[in-house]
């Protein structure tokens, strides 16, 4: 399948584009003559903060769906899942919670020699995100909308973190899955280490087997948060006190980068509890270039959904990446019967629309990588748009999106573009 690295060129942006699994990647080979970059004191990322006025827990999820394996690999007699779920959180001590896993910090640090960096450059098991580890529920918060969140081929669940954190600390639950044998690399709590094992490169028919295999995933964490808000436990232990109880299950949204754009609306097609979905920079199609439509592409969505995207379309045509040039979101957008919502970000590309977008201007600020191959992957993978503006663009729409549409409460910023956030236009 091609690179969908978090560095890597512009590519097809199906779930080809998915490799964003680690944050950091290019599929372009750094020359040799290239010394890699050190530092004597590796740098630790920072998270962007969260707005809202809740702080952020975060506790991980380990899931077994006994019913079905996997179509890849036929060893698998069951389904076994990580996620990680993000929610308002009381004040107070505990733990910090880790930005990534071992497993995708191993990735990392080999993407980072990819790009003439040295693997120890960038201390991604000392990086730590906003959220604290077990954290009661905020006694504020109220019922919690639950909204899910699909990662792009070989990307983790790890890699949206200021997505995910943004919005639990504006009141809502959010669960990012992992999809095991498309995600770069999961850990399990029995130290097994499940690595990416896409077959037939990004021919539409592992594109296909794959989003079904999301959508069951979709499903089933679904049951599983259903049974815990009626008390249940969930991989065997109890959620952090208040939590199953707050978790409102009559108000749930979806949303997802590259594959993850694309299980949003399949999942949407499957399962009529999802009320909204959103697609960040993914095909909706299982093969644009050969025509190898999706059943969303031609169904659309019958609620409301919202395409967000940036930079330029693959191929010689070279145009914007909006639903004017783009068969697949113009199809779907056609056939769509529900409220229909296109943002587009001129100057950013693919990858900038998870953690990509804060993570390279921070290596770059402190390191100072340089040369040809950083330049391209920067190029390529975040565009030139201001890092921060974008960010803030992105948690704001995405908010008000799920705000309107899962919540019901009006968002005057839907109505139009808005003078604070000058990167992005409405597409008709």
């Amino acid at each position: 399948m091609a690179s969908n690295r978090a560095f890597s060129p512009r590519r097809h942006r199906a779930l080809s584009y998915g490799t964003a699994a680690a944050v950091l990647a290019v599929s372009c080979t750094v020359p040799s003559a290239v010394a890699a970059i050190s530092d004597p004191d590796p740098m630790r990322l920072s998270a962007p903060k969260p707005t809202g006025p809740y702080g952020v827990g975060q506790v991980e999820l380990a899931l077994t769906d006994t019913s079905r394996g996997h179509p890849w690999v036929q060893s698998a007699d069951q389904r076994d899942l990580m996620a990680t779920l993000w929610y308002p959180a009381a004040g107070g001590g505990g733990e910090p919670a880790r930005y990534t896993s071992d497993a995708v910090e191993g990735v990392l640090d080999g993407e980072l020699e990819q790009l003439g960096l040295s693997r120890d450059a960038v201390d991604f098991a000392g990086t730590r995100g906003n959220a604290t580890v077990g954290a009661d529920v905020a006694s504020g918060a109220g019922r919690l909308p639950v909204l899910l969140y699909s990662h792009g081929f070989n990307q983790s669940r790890h890699q949206a973190t200021a997505q995910l954190e943004e919005l639990a600390s504006r009141g809502y639950a959010v669960v990012a899955m992992d999809h095991p044998y498309e995600t770069s690399a999961v850990a399990f709590p029995d130290g097994r280490v499940v690595r990416d094992t896409i077959p037939g490169g990004d021919s539409a028919k592992a594109i296909e087997e794959g989003v079904a295999v999301r959508v069951a995933d979709t499903r089933f964490v679904l049951d599983t948060l259903e049974a815990a808000a009626d008390g249940a436990e969930v991989g065997g232990r109890r959620l952090p006190r208040g939590l199953g109880a707050a978790l409102d299950l009559s108000a749930v949204g979806m949303f997802g980068h590259s594959a993850g754009g694309l299980t949003a609306a399949e999942a949407m097609l499957a399962d009529e509890r999802i009320d909204a979905g959103a697609n960040l920079d993914g095909s909706i199609g299982y093969h644009v270039g050969d025509g190898k439509w999706a059943a969303s592409t031609e169904r659309g969505a019958d609620r409301p959904f919202l395409i967000m995207g940036g930079g330029r379309t693959s191929g010689k045509r070279h145009m914007p990446h909006t639903s004017e040039h783009s068969p697949d979101w113009r199809m779907f957008r056609a056939a769509s019967t529900g409220a229909s919502l296109e943002v587009y970000f001129e100057e950013g590309e693919h990858m900038g629309f998870i953690d990509t977008q804060w993570v390279m201007p921070q290596i770059e600020a402190r390191l100072r990588p340089g040369g040809p191959a950083w330049e391209r992957g920067v190029d390529a993978s975040i565009g030139t748009v201001d890092p921060e503006r974008s960010v803030a663009a992105q948690r704001a729409y995405i908010t008000a999106f799920f705000d309107a549409y899962v919540r019901g409460e009006p968002r005057p910023l839907l109505d139009g573009p808005s003078p604070e956030h000058p990167d992005a236009a409405f597409i008709e």
